[in-house]
């Protein structure tokens, strides 16, 4: 099946030549987009010269914009599957293959990084929120669901569909309020024990204030994701 991995990328020319390489070598038959996010430095032109194909956005919208447009080309290229992978190294390449294979059961797959591999942990008001926004969740989906805010995660052409009519750009939009309305919307999800490694350059932006605000903020999201109004396929067809 044809298959796309998006990368959103944002500054990250330390790093993304390397894991562009890496992905080429795991993944060799699947097409690599980046998503360059308005990027001040020369992010775009290494992720060219790795060969990936490159959109280039004129200024920063964050994950959930560079991610939909990431979706909308995919539809209009018509791949079967699309994967997205974070430009920093923190997503194993190797484990792409498991997530996909998720997407035989369900139609969208979660590499989650709570699920009994790896030793990737979270403390505090971030782990709080976390547990909360998986109970409910897991509840919507009928399944369990231990990281719903992996960015980390496969959609099959269905699940590419309603990304193109709802995947909202607003912080955590493209994680639980995607996720939310996908589900409630009729697709299936399910998720794939992935192992998260250390940032391979960059910063780590967590602290006790930003974790606390992730608290407010993601069950926020999760209030604006329970209001909105399912996708109707029939409807918007």
């Amino acid at each position: 099946m044809a298959t796309l991995v998006i990368m959103p990328a944002w500054n990250e020319h330390e790093v993304i030549g390397q894991t562009l390489a890496e992905l080429a070598e795991k993944v060799p038959d699947a097409d690599l987009l980046v998503v360059d996010d308005g990027s001040r430095d020369d992010t775009p032109e290494i992720a060219e010269r790795a060969g990936a194909t490159v959109l280039r956005l004129p200024f920063n919208l964050g994950v959930g914009g560079a991610m939909r447009c990431g979706y909308h080309y995919a539809r209009r290229f018509g791949y079967d599957r699309a994967i997205q992978i974070d430009a920093d190294g923190q997503h194993d390449p190797g484990d792409i293959v498991a997530v996909l294979d998720g997407l035989e059961r369900a139609d969208i797959s979660i590499g989650a990084r709570f699920a009994d591999k790896g030793t990737y942990k979270v403390r505090g008001p971030r782990k709080w929120a976390m547990s909360l926004l998986s109970g409910i969740i897991s509840r919507l989906a009928h399944t369990r669901l231990t990281d719903i805010t992996s960015g980390f995660r496969a959609a099959n052409r269905r699940a590419i569909e309603q990304y193109c009519r709802h995947y909202p750009a607003e912080y955590l939009g493209d994680t639980v309020d995607s996720l939310v309305v996908a589900i409630r919307s009729g697709l299936s999800v399910t998720q794939v024990p992935v192992e998260m490694r250390p940032r391979q350059g960059g910063v780590p932006s967590n602290n006790p204030a930003k974790a606390a605000i992730y608290l407010v903020r993601s069950l926020f999201a999760l209030f604006i994701a329970m209001t909105r109004r399912p996708v109707s396929y029939q409807e918007a067809d």
